[in-house]
C-alpha cells in the first residue's frame, strides 16, 4: 500500500467517523427538540410535512360544518372518528406518525404516559389504531386545533385560540379493561378518581348525602352550560371546610392528566365563574355496580362547568368547563 493511499483511507474513514457522529448528534438534537417542544409547535411541524392530498383529508377551516356532527371543531363523543385515515395508516408515513404521538405525549401529563397507553392497549390495541386526527384553521394562525379522537377520547390542542374554552372544547376520557366491569373496576386507569369522590361523599352527614344523591343518571351527553348553578345536587358552598379541602383534592385528580397549561386555563375558567362554590355536586344511585353504595356515577357541575363520571358498566368521563356559560357545546 502506498503512503498516498494510506493517506486517503485514514481521510475516508475520519470523514466516515465524522459524518456518523454528525447524524447522531442532529438524531439526539431532533428527539430533544421534539420532547421540549409544545404541543402547538409539533402541530405546526406536523402541518408542513402534509401533502396537499393528505390536507385534502384532514384539514379544515376553523368553522368547518360536517353534514351530520355539525361544527366539526367542538364535536365530541365517546367513540368516534373525526376523519378517516386512521394513525397507523399508511396515509401517514413514519415521521408523521412519530410526530402525531409526540403531540399526544405533549397534551398528556408525562405521570400519565404509561397509564393512558394501558388504557390505549386495552381499549383499541394501541396508539394510533381507530384513532384518527383533524386539524382545523391553520398551525401559526390566530385560530388553530387539532383534535385527536378515537374510542374512548377526544383531546384537543389549541393554542388557546378557541376563545373561552379550556381543553380546546369539549373532550372526553374513558377506560374499559373489560366491558362490563366489578364494582371494584380492576385494572381501570381512572376509577381512583371516582374513589376519592366517593370518600368525599363518606363524609358528609346524613342530610347533606340526602340532597347530594339523586335517583337517576342524567344522559351522559348533556354536558351543555346551564349559565347557573343546578338545582338538583349538593351545593358546594353548603359544605364544611374540610369537605370542601377534599373536593379539591378531587379536582386536582380530574385535571392532573393533562399538561399544566391546559389545567391552569381549566382552573382559571372555573374561578371566573364562581369557584367551586358556584357548583353543586350530584351522585346517582341506579346504576350501582354490585350494590355496594360506592356511587359509580356522579357529577360535578357548575355555571359553565360540566365533568360527568360514568362507572357502570364502564367509565365514560365526559368534560365541558368554560369561563362564559354562552358557549354551545356539538355533542
Amino acid at each position: 500500500m502506498t503512503l498516498n493511499s494510506k493517506i486517503d483511507r485514514r481521510a475516508f474513514l475520519r470523514t466516515v467517523s465524522m459524518a456518523t457522529a454528525a447524524t447522531a448528534t442532529l438524531g439526539s438534537v431532533a428527539s430533544a427538540s421534539s420532547a421540549g417542544a409544545s404541543a402547538e409547535s409539533l402541530v405546526g411541524r406536523l402541518y408542513d410535512t402534509l401533502s396537499e392530498q393528505q390536507r385534502q383529508q384532514i384539514c379544515f377551516d376553523w368553522d368547518y360544518v360536517s353534514d351530520n356532527r355539525g361544527l366539526l371543531r367542538t364535536f365530541v363523543a365517546n367513540n368516534w372518528n373525526v376523519t378517516k385515515p386512521e394513525i397507523n395508516d399508511d396515509f401517514y408515513n413514519d415521521d408523521q406518525r412519530a410526530l402525531i404521538t409526540d403531540i399526544f405525549e405533549s397534551i398528556i401529563h408525562p405521570d400519565w404516559h404509561e397509564r393512558y397507553y394501558r388504557q390505549l392497549e386495552d381499549d383499541a390495541g394501541g396508539f394510533g389504531n381507530e384513532q384518527s386526527i383533524a386539524i382545523f384553521g391553520k398551525p401559526g394562525s390566530d385560530q388553530f386545533e387539532l383534535v385527536l379522537t378515537g374510542r374512548h377520547m377526544t383531546l384537543r390542542c389549541d393554542g388557546n385560540s378557541a376563545e373561552h374554552v379550556a381543553f380546546g372544547g369539549p373532550i372526553f376520557y374513558g377506560h374499559a379493561p373489560e366491558f362490563n366491569e366489578g364494582p371494584n373496576h380492576p385494572g381501570n386507569v381512572f376509577w381512583h378518581q371516582a374513589v376519592q369522590a366517593n370518600n368525599l361523599y363518606r363524609m358528609l352527614d346524613g342530610k347533606q348525602q340526602k340532597q347530594a344523591l339523586r335517583e337517576k343518571t342524567p344522559r351522559e351527553q348533556s354536558v351543555q352550560f346551564k349559565g347557573k348553578r343546578p338545582e338538583s345536587g349538593l351545593a358546594v358552598s353548603e359544605m364544611s371546610s374540610d369537605q370542601k379541602e377534599h373536593l379539591q383534592k378531587v379536582l386536582a385528580l380530574l385535571v392532573e392528566m393533562y399538561r399544566e397549561s391546559d389545567q391552569k386555563e381549566a382552573m382559571e375558567c372555573l374561578k371566573r365563574q364562581g369557584g367551586l362554590d358556584a357548583c353543586s355536586l350530584s351522585f346517582f344511585s341506579d346504576n350501582d355496580l354490585g350494590n355496594d353504595g360506592v356511587w359509580d356515577n356522579w357529577r360535578l357541575e357548575g355555571p359553565s362547568f360540566v365533568w360527568h363520571y360514568r362507572g357502570a358498566p364502564h367509565v365514560h368521563v365526559w368534560v365541558n368547563v368554560a369561563d362564559d356559560p354562552s358557549v354551545k357545546t356539538n355533542s
